[in-house]
């Protein structure tokens, strides 16, 4: 008879929960070695002997305080869902600071089991952990795993599956020396419960469980709920009010985790040998990553670093795609006049589709290349000490610490930096965040720099490139400053982030992690960029008498005349950039491909296809300053409809959303006009 089995991993932030989750299940989930990865609950599924596992991979959490929204969903899950047995991963490394939330779940009297994750770096230490005793002192099972080199992953599941209905060990072993020569009352609590209290707090425990049960009847997690009352966790006291107006006249909440804190010490000296043999490695990098002063420059100068390696090695490669992609083209225009395919057709297919799409494609090797040196970075455990370099700034433009934490995953990609904001506290500071995070420059606008860098500035392309990304962090402090400044509630929440261990990467962590991000972008380039090309297409050969052979007729001409005057102080006054622009907010590649389709350019990105767009656009008074005033009215205007759709679910409101797109429209076209006029003003001087 098989039976199911539900399983829920719960860990502090970076523990290797995901990873551990992926080497079980298959799924390729984003892992990365910095906080705040997994911001929903992921579900799997899993055949060990005669038993069906269905794993569920829960967000980071340090603990069971529902202040965050990825503590609000772990604790909802594990109280309402019926879980069978948690699976708390603990950082090997980090022990001291993980212990807290394994003794939080294990006053649940949910089955624990232990799953300590990590032993290599603990090994490179020179300490050593004593498993057995570890396992007494907490009373449940303790199993040494290892998710990245996926070892003890059928011990850790065996254990699982015996575990199941099963508490704490009911005769723990006492730990405290001094506990034998206390009073009976404690010594016998120690045996049933690995984390006892004072007397005074275990006797209002106890006051307050007999409340509970008297009024609820069989309540489970009694001794967890009767805590929370005594921390007085306004959630809890909603859900289950009782009157405690004789038994507490204040919080306990600190005493609690003092009292937890001191357990911790204990099992730490009794557990952990040779704490202090060797100098963590760290340290010693982080005195210089984290400098005060030279933060922020290595910072800058990593970054520009990829955009170097993003430029050169990415230009060598896509070569084979120009020449492929220019092939095939031919190949089919070829198939499709000795098919005798009509004009229309031969123009839809070989001007719209492969042109459109064909002209994203050849982008490929520089995106591969961008995300690869981003998955390194993630995967270090650097972009944490990034959060941590720019925590001043953040504080000083009223922002939380935590906002750089989605502000960088802006740059993969806006959908998620967006959904990351939930491990903001405040509302106020969840919509501030919110606002600027379109800000930073996401992968989908790298073909637009790439193009017209390299069409307008030469060598210098890299730079113009790079400079995008700068502008993008300063527009958003300068927003968040100015906000926080007009809004009658200034202040910001000191950031609170766990700087990992650095290590080596892990290939399979940066594989799964770049062949996702390629597959997105493959999956738009044959869907999203596919359909708006068709679209693009079809508004500049039709007009209101039919289909058109001078595109200055047909309906895309018509919208972009209209627009036009309103962009011309930014220097984007012709009607094709109005008509790319729009086609945009589908998504931010398609503006390249609307390039290819507005100016009959097949391979936009090979150096033909690019000075033939140089020229025609040179032809229009279209030159570098304008180019430059288009990157960056690309990178501050409407985001992608994939990220308006996520604003509009995570803020649930319709007026907030439209509000977020005219902002966002309106500092696009004032940071663009400034930089156009201004650029204008001194090379008219300069001309003079």
């Amino acid at each position: 008879m098989k039976e199911d089995l539900q399983v829920g991993f719960v860990g502090n932030p970076n523990c290797g929960k995901t990873t551990l989750f992926n080497a079980y299940t298959g799924a390729n989930l984003k892992v990365a070695n910095w906080p705040g990865v997994t911001v929903e609950k992921k579900e799997g599924a899993l055949k060990y002997h005669d038993l069906r596992f269905r794993l569920v991979d829960l967000p980071g959490i340090y603990s069971l305080t529902s202040y965050t929204m990825e503590e609000k969903l772990t604790r909802e899950y594990i109280l309402n869902s019926n879980v069978d047995v948690i699976v708390n991963i603990v950082d090997a490394s980090s022990l001291e600071r993980n212990l807290y939330l394994t003794l939080q779940l294990i006053e649940l009297g949910i089955p624990v089991v232990v799953a300590l994750n990590m032993m290599d770096i603990v090994e490179e230490r020179g300490m050593e952990i004593d498993l057995h005793r570890l396992q007494e002192m907490l009373g449940v099972p303790v199993v040494p795993v290892s998710a990245r080199k996926r070892t003890g992953l059928d011990i850790l599941m065996h254990t699982v599956a015996h575990h199941r209905g099963k508490g704490i060990n009911s005769n723990l072993e006492c730990h405290h020396g001094s506990m034998k020569q206390g009073e009976g009352r404690r010594y016998a609590r120690h045996k049933k419960y690995p984390v006892v209290y004072s007397d005074g707090i275990e006797d209002k425990i106890n006051i307050i469980s007999d409340m509970l049960r008297a009024k609820y009847g069989k309540l489970e997690h009694i001794r967890w709920y009767a805590i929370k009352h005594l921390e007085m966790d306004a959630e809890v006291q909603a859900k289950y009010p009782i009157d405690l107006s004789k038994v507490l006249k204040r919080s306990y909440e600190e005493d609690i985790i003092n009292q937890k804190y001191d357990f911790i010490e204990a099992i730490i000296e009794e557990v952990l040998v040779n704490k202090s043999s060797k100098a963590a490695a760290t340290d010693k990098v982080d005195r210089i990553l984290t400098n005060r002063y030279l933060g922020l420059p290595i910072f800058l100068g990593i970054m520009a670093v990829i955009f170097f390696l993003t430029f050169q090695i990415g230009d060598m490669i896509k070569g084979v795609f120009e020449g492929g992609l220019e092939a095939f083209s031919d190949v089919v225009l070829n198939l499709l006049n000795a098919m005798h395919a009509g004009k229309f057709i031969t123009s839809l297919v070989v001007d719209g589709i492969i042109a459109g799409v064909g002209g994203i494609l050849t982008f490929l090797p520089n995106i591969f290349i961008l995300f690869l040196a981003l998955a390194f970075l993630e995967d270090s455990g650097y972009m944490a000490r990034v959060a941590y370099v720019m925590e001043g700034i953040m504080g000083k433009v009223g922002l939380s610490g935590r906002a750089f934490i989605p502000m960088l995953l802006g740059f993969g990609c806006t959908v998620p930096a967006i959904m990351a904001s939930r491990s903001l506290e405040n509302i106020e500071d969840r919509r501030r965040t919110i606002l600027v995070t379109p800000f930073m420059s996401c992968s989908a606008r790298l073909p637009i720099y790439v193009l017209f860098s390299q069409m307008f500035f030469g060598e210098n392309a890299m730079l113009a490139a790079f400079s995008m990304y700068l502008i993008g962090i300063l527009v958003a402090i300068i927003v968040a400053f100015i906000i926080n400044k007009s809004s009658e509630k200034e202040g910001y929440t000191n950031l609170l982030i766990e700087l990992p261990e650095y290590k080596a990467p892990n290939m399979q962590t940066i594989l799964i992690y770049v062949w996702e991000k390629v597959k997105d972008y493959l999956s738009k380039a044959g869907t999203t960029i596919f359909a708006a090309s068709v679209v693009v297409w079809f508004v500049l050969n039709f007009g209101p008498n039919g289909m058109v052979k001078d595109m200055s007729q047909s309906f895309g001409a018509m919208i972009g005349k209209a627009i036009a005057p309103l962009l011309a102080p930014a220097g984007l006054g012709m009607w094709q950039v109005v008509v790319a622009l729009i086609s945009g907010i589908a998504a931010k590649e398609v503006v390249v491909s609307s390039f290819s389709v507005l100016f009959h350019v097949n391979n936009i990105n090979t150096a033909a296809g690019m000075a033939s767009l140089t020229e025609t656009l040179a032809g229009a008074g279209f030159g570098a300053l304008n180019a430059y005033s288009l990157m960056v009215f690309c990178l501050l205007y409407i985001p992608c409809a994939a990220t308006i759709g996520v604003i509009r679910r995570e803020m649930r409101s319709t007026k907030w959303t439209v509000f977020t797109i005219l902002f966002q429209l309106a500092v696009a076209w004032v940071v663009s006009v400034l930089i156009f006029q201004i650029g204008s003003f001194f090379l008219a001087g300069g001309a003079a």
